[in-house]
């Protein structure tokens, strides 16, 4: 398992997202899922000392907000 962050963007909204998975081509996809019709890229740099999860329950994936707010486009 890894836990990466993801950006999403949708016209003007904009904002990050921490996501657990078994990879980092299923962590995007899970959130391709959640927003389809967004934009989704992995953020660099991806931080080595969290990329993988040690602790987790088999098969369990996730979602999560990392900034509840929205970022505008500058």
């Amino acid at each position: 398992m890894v836990k990466i962050s993801v950006e999403v963007r949708s016209g003007t909204a904009h904002f990050d997202v921490g996501v657990q998975a078994e990879s980092i081509h299923r962590a995007v996809s899970l959130v391709r899922g959640r927003y389809p019709r967004a934009y989704v890229q992995v953020k660099f740099p991806i931080k080595p000392e969290s990329f993988f999860v040690r602790d987790f329950a088999p098969q369990a994936e996730q979602i999560e907000l990392e900034e509840p707010h929205e970022k505008t486009a500058a």
